[in-house]
């Protein structure tokens, strides 16, 4: 009897420490998106690198990381092989990078994502008064966005960020 009665509690404790260390996704998304966090607009359209229309609004329901960057931008190309292991690693879970390219050259952005390899969706986002009315002018390059599945803004960061910042960001998330 003293046996499974320490067995049950052993598993009780255990099952506290795991609840406490890994809190239900809600809790989890709204310690990264806060109580606060605005709204994304993502009612408009862009041009991915081919000249085809990409409605950002159909990408509202996944989890999304919007990187606005350049092709001559350091740490920009440092970050996008992260970004590439981070899509590969969680899109069949809900999530997408959207690469909003501020170049003015498409072809220079063209060769770019292909030497680069880069598997997510490349847009066009140079010259686009929308694009900074809806995420407001941008201190730098990077700077990219993670977005919740409600289209809440839950992160905004400048620079290069290591990707185990973006990856807590994006579980939390997902």
């Amino acid at each position: 009897m003293r046996r499974t009665t320490t067995g049950i509690a052993i598993a009780v404790a255990l099952l506290f420490i795991s609840s406490a260390l890994h809190p239900p996704k809600s809790e989890a998304a709204e310690a990264v998106c806060g109580a606060n966090g605005k709204m994304a607009n993502l009612n408009f359209t862009l041009k991915d690198i081919n000249g085809k229309d990409v409605a950002l609004s159909a990408y509202k329901g996944k989890v999304v990381l919007l990187d606005f960057w350049a092709t001559w931008c350091p740490p920009c190309k440092k970050e996008i092989p992260e970004f590439i292991e981070l899509y590969n690693n969680y899109r069949s879970r809900g999530f997408v990078v959207l690469g909003v390219s501020m170049d003015d050259s498409t072809s220079d952005v063209k060769r770019f994502a292909k030497t680069l390899k880069i598997n997510y969706p490349v847009l066009i986002g140079a010259g686009r008064d929308d694009v900074e009315k809806a995420f407001g002018p941008l201190p730098g390059l990077p700077t990219s966005f993670t977005i919740a599945r409600d289209g809440k803004i839950c992160g905004q960061h400048t620079g290069f960020v290591p990707k185990e910042q973006f990856e807590r960001e994006i579980k939390a998330l997902l």
